[in-house]
């Protein structure tokens, strides 16, 4: 058949993609209960701008894995969802849209984010998935905001509160002052900034009536209105007269215990310090144990209150510089020294954060670290060192898990209170989704005092409190109750290593406080992708790769390619180079396939005694096969690109193809059934390297099956075909194949020292090895036709020699 001279990846790409569309070559059989099913649970990106180079890298790994157990024949689940309730996706619109989501009515601006997210952000979102080449059954789709997710968001919070894990509490949280909202400890991250400690005079009061400096470091001045206790640890003797005195707090006045706590550092700072309401933990600690005054000396809108006094309305980076300066002029700022240390900020906008008394929705979780732990044991790891993540958060968690939001687009909670006895009253799961907003509670009187006034909750649910339940979201797009139970719990969840903490973890949780069971067998975990140098990218740093701009320039097999150089759970550098290299195998396997095709017209499959060459290079493949087979089973794609391609590149097409030419070319001289032999090597050589390196490169695979051995295997799609099968392993073959390997590279490197061409014939070739005159006879037409020897003389040396191989060329 006639084969173009070359592929054009920018017209084959986009038809391919259609082809599978069209075929529904990638679409989960939901009546099929025979085959077992794999099911993933793909992440759902949050659509807040392009597609960028770590969604090109992340999900080009996991698709290589999902594309090797289709072509296992399993039944394989992989729906695709977006993520696009919260605090991203509504910042996204504010700047696209130059509103500000608390200056229009709440309505106008969810409804704002629907269609921007809908008719603007979606779609090229979407087809940039299928320009890549993923193979996500598109027809299982879902949002974390649409109907479907938002009714079972709903049904798991009722679950969870009937179940007593959930509480709301007028308590201190975290808080971001520039997303005006409450945030869990997930959501924070730290943030190394330059401060001072600042020593500043508070003035202990004696009972005679006596005032006695005492110097307090501080880095937050700006707090001195919110001190409600000074502490010291009871086995600091600089200290311990002042146990329950009073102490003036400078520039405001009021009046504050000094304590004894032994959670006071000795040595950090002057080794006393304010307790105030709230700096951070410990102050939150303090406070309870003491019952300690809360005074709120900071707003929801990052701004000092009037616990402030004339501070009041400042920034509170406004207020610490102002303060600093009144304590300098008062004689009460004896020092400064700078530090480094870390805050913590709002990962979102990377606002420090601040703590604030406020109403939240928690889940308790705190009591089940131990269990936590256990879980996060019986999930398989890829690669096992990631488990170490999960671990250290599990044992560095300090609260429960915050849901509530203060925002606009998100999941609302399904519930009303009682206005006059504050009592929940939860929606019926019949009635969902609601929006307590725009809905009646399903009762007319609160059962527990008889108020027919309901106040609704306002607030909406963080986006891991939904997201953390695609597993549910994404099996039960499947109506067949029976076909869930084949795919819950779920075969693997791939996602990359900085959301562990967020997604993974919070999945985890879910599934174990609703089934007991984990969500999914296996986790695989993706690195990221970095610059050249090894740098995150940023549009700050000037360094975006953008993936569109490669695939335009390049080829999606070739951008995948690149994506498949790096191990499991690594960051990988972006090297454009390395996708040249993508290009370079996508041409030769071009080549090697016209070529195999222009000789395999008249070829039919089935079975004949083979040449020995042809056998020395089914049995190397057959180890490929087995190798590469399970180095995909333990998620090592990248073991099985690299090994393909090297045998690919070193032996098939360099010197497989260049030894079997004559046999091809010259049946006359060397039988019909040594050329038979040769093509019985071609046919299923080159297929099972398409095979191999179809998960990886699925345009240009799909191109070269399509060309000749779809119509004999009788499949629509190389994606749909038989994985290869390793076949014999024959020791003799490879050990002669081998050394005629070595001779025709011993000649190919001779030539290049004396700097001839390649096509120079060689007078005389003087050989010395350990295999047989009579394995050397076999494989004599082959050297003879490579190397273009004009005589060949072989020796056979002893078993005890040192060398294996000696050769000597005459030119």
């Amino acid at each position: 058949m006639e084969i173009p001279e070359r592929y054009d990846s920018k017209e084959a790409e986009p038809r391919w993609q259609k082809h599978w569309e069209e075929h529904g070559i990638f679409k989960f059989d939901a009546s099929d209960t025979r085959r077992e099913c794999f099911s993933v649970d793909t992440p759902p990106p949050t659509i807040s701008g392009k597609v960028h180079l770590g969604h090109a890298y992340s999900y080009s790994q996991q698709d290589f894995i999902v594309r090797f157990q289709r072509m296992l024949g399993k039944n394989i689940f992989y729906p695709f969802g977006t993520d696009n309730n919260g605090v991203a996706t509504e910042r996204l619109v504010e700047k696209m849209k130059k509103v500000s989501a608390r200056n229009m009515p709440r309505e106008a601006f969810i409804q704002l984010c629907s269609e921007t997210v809908e008719k603007e952000l979606k779609p090229e979102y979407v087809q940039d998935m299928k320009r890549m080449g993923m193979s996500f059954d598109f027809s299982l789709f879902y949002d974390t905001i649409d109907t479907h997710a938002r009714r079972i968001s709903q049904r798991s919070f009722i679950e969870l509160y009937k179940k007593g894990r959930e509480y709301r509490k007028d308590a201190p949280a975290m808080w971001c002052p520039q997303c005006r909202t409450g945030i869990s400890q997930v959501e924070c991250e730290d943030k190394e900034v330059d401060s001072f400690f600042n020593d500043i005079v508070f003035k202990v009061q004696h009972k005679d009536g006596r005032a006695e400096d005492v110097v307090i470091a501080t880095t937050r001045p700006e707090l001195l209105p919110a001190c409600v206790a000074v502490m010291f640890n009871p086995e600091d003797s600089r200290y311990q007269k002042f146990k329950g005195m009073d102490v003036a707090v400078p520039l405001f006045g009021q009046t504050v215990k000094a304590i004894a706590d032994k959670r006071v550092s000795l040595e950090k700072g002057t080794g006393i310090v304010m307790c105030c309401t709230f700096g951070d933990q410990t102050d939150m600690e303090w406070q309870k144990a003491y019952a300690l005054p809360i005074k709120t000396a900071i707003g929801p809108d990052g701004k000092m209150t009037s616990v402030a006094g004339k501070y009041e309305g400042k920034t509170v980076h406004e207020a610490r510089k102002e303060m600093l300066a009144e304590l300098k002029a008062a004689g009460l700022l004896l020092a400064q020294k700078a530090i480094k240390h870390a805050v913590k900020v709002h990962e979102r906008c990377g606002t420090e954060i601040e703590i604030l008394k406020t109403k939240q929705w928690f889940i308790q979780y705190l009591d089940l670290r131990e269990e936590m732990l256990e879980w996060g044991q019986k999930l398989n790891w890829y690669p096992p060192h990631m488990r170490h993540r999960y671990e250290h958060w599990v044992n560095g968690l300090q609260w429960d898990w915050m849901i509530s939001r203060q925002r606009f687009f998100g999941v609302p909670f399904p519930v009303w209170y009682c206005k006059e006895c504050e009592g929940v009253i939860l929606a019926n799961e019949s009635d969902l989704p609601v929006d307590p907003l725009k809905h009646q509670a399903p009762v007319s009187a609160c059962p527990k005092c008889g108020c027919v006034s309901f106040v609704p909750e306002s607030d909406v649910m963080d986006t891991w409190a939904t997201s953390s339940l695609t597993p549910l979201i994404s099996t039960e797009l499947v109506k067949d109750p029976e076909m869930r139970k084949k795919l819950f719990p779920m075969s693997l969840r791939p996602q990359a290593h900085d959301i562990i903490t967020f997604w993974l973890f919070n999945t985890v949780v879910k599934s174990r406080l609703h089934f007991g069971v984990n969500p999914w067998k296996d986790c695989v975990i993706s690195g990221h992708a970095q610059d050249p140098h090894g740098r995150k990218m940023s549009k700050s740093k000037g360094n975006v790769v953008e993936p569109q701009a490669m695939i335009a320039k390049y080829s999606a097999d070739a951008l995948r390619f690149w994506a498949a150089g790096s191990r499991l759970g690594e960051d990988l550098p972006f090297q454009e180079k390395d996708l040249v290299t993508g290009e370079k195998f996508a041409t030769k396997l071009w080549n090697a396939a016209r070529f195999s095709f222009l000789h395999l017209a008249d070829y039919k499959d089935e079975k004949m005694k083979l040449e020995l060459v042809d056998r020395w290079l089914l049995s190397k493949l057959s180890r490929i096969v087995t190798d590469a087979t399970a180095h995909f089973n333990s998620y090592e794609y990248s073991k099985t690109k690299s090994d393909t391609e090297a045998f690919f590149w070193r032996v098939f097409c360099d010197n497989y193809l260049e030894m079997v030419k004559d046999r091809l070319y010259n049946p006359q001289q060397r039988g019909i059934e040594a050329r038979r032999s040769a093509q019985y090597g071609l046919y299923h050589a080159l297929l099972t390297v398409v095979k191999l390196m179809a998960p990886i490169t699925p345009h240009i695979t799909e191109e070269v099956y399509q060309r000749f051995y779809a119509a004999h295997e009788g499949k629509k799609s190389v994606h749909i075909a038989a994985w290869p099968t390793a076949g014999t392993v024959d020791e003799d073959a490879e050990r002669v194949g081998d050394f005629l390997l070595e001779a025709v590279e011993h000649m190919r490197r001779a030539k290049s020292e004396k700097k001839v061409s390649l096509k120079t014939p060689v007078k005389k070739m003087f050989l010395k090895g350990k295999i047989s005159t009579e394995e050397f006879s076999e494989i004599l037409p082959e050297l003879k036709s490579v190397t273009q020897a004009g005589e060949v003389e072989y020796e056979r040396l002893p078993e005890s020699a040192e060398t294996a191989f000696i050769c000597d060329l005459e030119l």
